[in-house]
This record gives C-alpha cells, sequence and structure tokens, in this order.
C-alpha cells in the first residue's frame, strides 16, 4: 500500500533529539530521510548510553528508517555532494548551532534559488531573531526558560520532566509544520522556511499554567503526582492495615463522579455533601482533610480491592507503572503495537507511531550505521568510486 510521503525527499542536518525526532516521523509515513552525520562519530546522540545492545536509547529511539551520510561539509567536495541533494530534495531540516547552516551557505534564501520547491526548516531554541537568537539551548534549559519547572514537581522541590518534553514539542511542531508545508506546497509549487523555536512550542504546552495565572493571578501549585487544581485527582496509597501496600492513581472531573466516589469507593456517601468537600474548589482547598479520610479508608483495602471499586463506580484509574510494567503492557500486546526493527546491533522491539490507518502501514525500516548509506548515495549523485573514496572522514562541522 501506498504511504502518504512515498516520493517525499528530506534531507537533515540533525543531532540530538528534536530534528531527528522530526524527520523519523516523516520516515513513519514513507520518505526518504537522508541523514547528515559526522564522519566516524556521527550524530552525538549516538554516544549519549549504550542501553541498547551497546547503543544509545534515545538514537535508536529516533533513527530507523533513515539513511546515514557521512560528509565533513567544510570540505568543497562534501559540501558540493550537500548542494546536488538539495538541488533535488522537497526537505531541509537542520538544528545544528545558532547561524550555523547559515553560514554554510544553507540559509532558505540561498537554497530556494537553486531549488524554489525546497522546504527549508530550522529548528533552535529561541528563534531565528530576537535578543536570544544566539543562546545555546538544551532541553532542560528550555523548561526552566518556559516556566515549565515552575508548576513540574513538590512544593519543596521543582522537578524537570523525565523525558526530553521540550524537545520532543519543537519536534512535533517542525513534524506538522512541515507537512502543512507539503500541503501549501501543493496548491502554490513553491517552498517556504519554517522557524521553529524550543521556547515557543513549550509556550504552547504551557497555556493551561499561562491562563490560570492570567493577569498576576496566583500560578498552580506545584502538587507533586497529584493534579494541581483538581481534587482528589492522583496517587493515594492503599493496603497499609493489611500489610499490602500499592498506589492506585485515580481521577474525578466532575461532581457527578464525586457522588460516585463516595457512594461506591468510600462508602460514605454524607462526605459528598460534607461543607468543606461539596465542590471542586473546596476539596482543592481542603486537600489534606480530604487526604487524610481517604487514605484512612484506603489502607484496610488492598490496591487491588480500591481497583476494582473504582471500576464498579466507573471512576478514572490507572496502575503506577514503571518501564518494565511499560515493555509488558497488556494493552499494547492486544493491539499489536510491537515490531521489530534492525540495527546494527541485531534487532530490537520498537513501537509503532500513534494512530492506526486503515489506507497504509508505517514504515519501520533500519536504523544506520554512520556513513551506511554514503556509497549508494554518492553512486545516485553520478560520483565514481574514485570520487567517493576521495571524501575525507574527518569531522564533520555543524556548529
Amino acid at each position: 500500500m501506498p504511504r502518504p510521503l512515498d516520493g517525499i525527499t528530506v534531507v537533515s542536518l540533525e543531532h540530538a533529539v528534536a530534528a531527528p525526532f522530526c524527520t523519523r516521523q516523516l520516515a513513519d509515513l514513507g520518505a526518504r530521510v537522508i541523514k547528515v552525520e559526522r564522519p566516524g562519530s556521527g550524530d552525538f546522540a549516538r554516544g549519549y548510553d549504550q542501553r541498547v545492545r551497546g547503543q544509545s536509547s534515545h538514537f535508536t529511539w529516533i533513527n530507523r528508517s533513515k539513511e546515514s551520510l557521512a560528509l565533513d561539509v567544510k570540505q568543497p567536495q562534501a559540501k558540493a555532494a550537500l548542494l546536488q541533494l538539495l538541488k533535488t530534495a522537497d526537505v531541509l531540516v537542520q538544528n545544528l548551532a545558532p547561524g550555523a547552516s547559515a553560514r554554510m551557505g544553507l540559509s532558505y534564501e540561498a537554497l530556494k534559488e537553486h531549488n524554489p520547491k525546497l522546504i527549508v526548516c530550522d529548528i533552535s531554541g529561541y528563534g531565528a531573531d530576537g535578543p536570544y537568537r544566539d543562546k545555546k539551548a538544551y532541553d532542560l534549559l528550555i523548561q526552566s526558560e518556559a516556566g515549565f519547572l515552575s508548576v513540574t514537581g513538590t512544593p519543596e522541590t521543582p522537578s524537570k520532566s523525565g523525558i526530553s518534553v521540550a524537545d520532543i514539542a519543537a519536534g512535533m511542531y517542525a513534524y506538522t509544520n512541515i507537512l502543512s508545508a507539503l500541503l501549501l506546497r501543493g496548491k502554490t509549487g513553491q517552498g517556504s522556511q519554517i522557524d521553529v523555536s524550543m521556547l515557543e512550542a513549550m509556550g504552547e504546552w504551557m497555556g493551561y499554567p499561562l491562563y490560570y495565572a492570567f493577569e498576576g493571578a496566583p500560578p498552580p501549585p506545584r502538587t507533586g503526582a497529584s493534579h494541581a487544581s483538581i481534587y482528589p485527582y492522583g496517587p493515594f496509597k492503599a493496603g497499609k492495615d493489611v500489610g499490602e501496600i500499592g498506589t492506585v492513581m485515580l481521577g474525578l472531573q466532575n461532581e457527578r463522579e464525586w457522588q460516585a466516589f463516595c457512594d461506591g469507593v468510600l462508602e460514605q456517601p454524607e462526605v459528598a455533601v460534607d461543607e468543606r468537600f461539596c465542590s471542586n474548589a473546596l476539596r482543592n482547598q481542603h486537600r489534606a482533610e480530604l487526604e487524610k479520610l481517604i487514605l484512612e479508608i484506603f489502607a484496610s483495602m488492598t490496591a487491588a480491592q480500591v481497583v476494582e471499586r473504582l471500576d464498579a463506580a466507573a471512576i478514572a484509574n490507572a496502575r503506577v507503572n514503571d518501564m518494565a510494567g511499560l515493555w509488558a503492557h497488556p494493552q499494547l500486546k492486544a493491539r499489536n503495537r510491537w515490531r521489530q526493527v534492525a540495527t546494527p546491533a541485531g534487532e530490537v522491539p520498537a513501537l509503532l507511531p500513534p494512530g492506526v490507518n486503515s489506507a497504509f502501514d508505517y514504515r519501520m525500516d533500519a536504523v544506520p550505521a554512520v556513513g551506511q548509506h554514503n556509497a549508494a548515495i554518492l553512486a545516485e549523485l553520478g560520483w565514481t568510486a574514485e570520487q567517493i573514496a576521495g571524501i575525507s572522514p574527518s569531522p564533520f562541522g555543524g556548529g
């Protein structure tokens, strides 16, 4: 079955997370993604750890279905090869250091003269202009700059996200902007430039706390794993009195569910109309008293018994899984979400991209070794074996 982006060629000067996450999703939809890497070491994310049979966990996650072209683009021959590729490519994605691609002559303005249909997507920490334009930006720095740390963690300690949330946000907006630009090009016949800022991506995702603190109002408090403004919504321990302690995550969204929770889970209907708890605002205000009451009741039940009552009352709940729990999640298995993907160190399991489409299957091809596709790609460009062998393997100077 044809895929949505079959026939689309993406060239990416990428490293770390944001741009590779964007381009892997384009590859999932059928695009040919040519990843330009430093000769020898490649994308520095290859060296983040060795958790996947000696390979990096980050790199394995976001670099399948790509071709690796190892070039030192400061060398005239290598740069000529890159420019030759870009004359017929559909998309260029880059997240090099601020200003690096422009200094190499790879700005949208320079490239569109040779390929008016080219879409150029620049991903940076703060955007192409403004006083922060040249600041270096890493995921945790942007989480901090965007106010994410101010609303995440406990009252005593702000906490970062356990995943690269700023990089992922920027990668998602780059991906959707490129899809939109391809649709627009279908109407106009012309390419375009996309400027994606990690700060602006996180700013969008911070919309709820921004408006919660509208016109100087107090921001949402840091409440650990509990919801900042809805209660009860978070983790509760059970089983203390029966010697089988476990944690149950539950969430209430409205007053109908609150009544059902009091009737069917707490088995104390009078709590629903207690003047301290009879609205979400009041429950939020009296969290400590309500938490004590809930924990006293849950102490005499195992976590499984609490879940049974929650399910019977149609109250949303979940297990507090760790990574082993996610690997073995029965829902992912039941929906056949796992596939095997080849890597230089052998096959590893990989989740299918989110979204099941009846019209096509996602592409789930191999994670490449550094420079694995040099000979094939350069031969496509008409290079002779002697010319291909003449490209020096010195480090790629992107930043």
